[in-house]
């Protein structure tokens, strides 16, 4: 029997915490005698209240031992106090595995354990995590990341995944897919969180703007000046690039320039071709302006990508 804590702090994210606990939950139905006895933790114990306002009835952490810590994303304001902090420091020395849902690495970064370590988050937080943690090796694209006894994990929903794989490590794979079953979730996620970024999921209202966006997306490789796509959208540059801007946020060589960095992650984790390759085919003039843009969005080069996806396949 394994015992796991769930750390929150006020205003935490209710499915970062119930994702995770669901799984934990289920398992127990695959192991015989019970796989987890678990607890939801805080720093002074009783009702603490998530983003929603839903209240959780937690205990204090202290003098409780855990074989693993999950700390549960949500607010990062509260994860800068020095309680939490503390209590975080406390709880990692006396504890064999520690693991972070979503922005909950930002309390293992506020207390120096991702220091020189693979660490995720959500994506549109990733850049803010590795610029407040420059110590930290962000990896951006990752539904979850293993590096020795410290698990974290991307946003939100990415809780369950990262639950199946530590439930995988300490029952099996059959166990793991059992419970992937019962859930009604992949047992394992196919690619990274590039394919729930913003562009990625992106629906403007303007039948033209998604035209125009479906237009890139077939021609990724070649050429995609602004006076294509308008002619794609059949307006005129002036209306197209006000239009697209009102409808994405974005100005189009911003969003041709995302939609090559995702098209091109994609390559690098599922396949074995050359990096020069790749940036051509996605429409990049050359390998360096492909890094330049993996850096400015994910916050690491393309190298990183691969080596990520090699090291996941492994798994």
């Amino acid at each position: 029997m394994h015992h796991i804590g769930l750390f929150i702090c006020p205003n935490h994210q209710t499915l970062d915490l119930a994702g995770p606990l669901g799984a934990f939950e289920k398992a127990n139905g695959f192991v015989e005698g019970g796989a987890y006895h678990f607890a939801v933790i805080s720093e002074f114990g009783g009702d603490v209240f998530g983003s929603s306002g839903v209240p959780i009835q937690t205990q204090p952490f202290h003098n409780l031992a855990f074989d693993t810590v999950v700390f549960v994303g949500g607010d990062i304001g509260p994860f800068q106090e020095p309680s939490a902090i503390a209590a975080a420091k406390d709880l990692a020395m006396r504890t064999a595995r520690v693991a972070s849902v979503c922005t909950g690495a930002f309390l293992l970064a506020e207390a120096g354990l991702l220091d020189g370590r693979r660490a995720t988050t959500h994506w549109r937080l990733a850049p803010e995590l590795q610029k407040r943690y420059p110590l930290v090796r962000v990896e951006a694209d990752r539904i979850f990341v293993s590096d020795k006894n410290i698990w974290t994990s991307a946003g939100i929903s990415a809780g369950i995944d990262l639950a199946l794989a530590l439930i995988e490590a300490d029952f099996g794979t059959e166990v793991a897919r059992e419970v992937a079953r019962e859930l009604v979730v992949p047992y394992r996620r196919s690619g990274g969180q590039s394919q729930f970024s913003a562009m990625s999921q992106m629906e403007p209202d303007s039948d033209r703007i998604r035209l125009a966006l479906a237009f890139s997306r077939d021609h990724l490789a070649e050429p995609l000046p602004i006076e294509r796509l308008a002619e794609a959208a059949r307006l005129s540059v002036r209306q197209f690039g006000r239009a697209f801007r009102r409808q994405t946020g974005e100005t189009p060589a911003k969003a041709v320039e995302r939609l090559r960095v995702e098209a091109a992650c994609i390559r690098l984790r599922n396949g074995s071709e050359p990096i020069e390759q790749i940036a051509r085919a996605v429409g990049f003039t050359d390998p360096e302006r492909m890094r330049r843009a993996f850096v400015k969005l994910y916050g690491h080069p393309p190298q990183a990508v691969r080596r990520a996806g090699r090291q996941e396949d492994a798994i």
